[in-house]
């Protein structure tokens, strides 16, 4: 049994470890979704004129791992409370989204977010989007699995969302 979640959160090289570790995670590729041309370059998406979004698209078994795990572990790897992208990555292809790809993750991803909201966790609102899910575009493989290629660079780049995490998310809501 396989489902789909597409996650973005900034930039997508910080995306893919934290849900590439649990078991039940078939795949985590790292992509575009949400503009509107076909098949998007990474400086294309850069350049901010083809309204893509960097995301993850998760193939799971939900046997194994849950849609509302996946949730739970998305929420801990952003900050929800800026619409404008991540950390230290901004602009639109960096904001924070939930692409659901069918109405029960609709259901599920809202009730995450009213969760957290009650949750009080944050002083400031809750701004991450839910959306349908739109293509879902492959980037250029020199992006697939970068903490595994360039693991230097990566924690280089991942460091100011770990201090985040560490700061907002010592217990689970």
């Amino acid at each position: 049994m396989k489902e789909v979640a597409i996650f973005a959160g900034g930039c997508f090289w910080c995306m893919v470890q934290p849900f590439d570790q649990y078991p039940g995670i078939l795949s985590v590729i790292s992509g575009y979704t949400g503009g509107h041309i076909e098949n998007p370059t990474y400086e294309q998406v850069c350049s901010g004129v083809t309204g893509h979004t960097e995301a993850v698209e998760i193939t799971f078994n939900p046997e194994i791992i849950t849609y509302n795990e996946l949730l739970n572990i998305y929420w801990q790897q952003t900050d929800p409370t800026d619409a404008f992208g991540q950390f230290e990555d901004r602009g639109d292809s960096y904001r924070p989204v939930i692409f659901y790809t069918n109405d029960s993750q609709k259901e599920l991803a809202l009730k995450s977010k009213q969760a957290l909201t009650e949750s009080g966790r944050f002083m400031n609102p809750i701004v991450t989007t839910i959306e349908a899910a739109k293509p879902f575009y492959k980037a250029e493989e020199y992006h697939q699995d970068f903490y595994k290629k360039a693991p230097n660079r990566y924690h280089l780049t991942h460091q100011n969302r770990q201090d985040f995490i560490d700061d907002h998310w010592k217990e689970s809501f």
